[in-house]
């Protein structure tokens, strides 16, 4: 929630909107050694591979895996996946926002 306030105050406060595509994703797979380090490889990468052709309609340019658990006999992972614009969104999200210049009355209604 921390970050949702200044990444929406960063949109509302920006000009034109832009066609960006920033997701995250969460899956899962099965892994049947958790201690194996190939096994775990092999599944990781057929689960990214998977979300790439599968579960996303853009061609990606940053991959981020965010987080990973072995729960059980399962692989479970959540990836950041953006494209080129979505990348560079995702880097100014990163950067605190700067108040300091004057900007247009933005009235938002919900």
């Amino acid at each position: 929630m921390r970050r949702l306030v200044p990444a929406l105050a960063f949109l509302l406060l920006t000009g034109s909107p832009a066609s960006a595509f920033l997701v995250e994703v969460t899956t899962s797979v099965a892994v049947a050694d958790a201690d194996d380090q190939r096994a775990l490889q092999t599944a990781l990468t057929q689960a990214v591979d998977g979300v790439l052709q599968e579960a996303i309609a853009f061609k990606p340019t940053l991959v981020v895996l965010t987080h990973a658990a072995v729960i059980g006999e399962r692989l479970y992972i959540r990836l950041l996946v953006a494209d080129s614009d979505g990348e560079r969104t995702f880097e100014e999200m990163q950067a605190p926002p700067d108040f300091t210049q004057q900007r247009e009355n933005v009235e938002l209604k919900l």
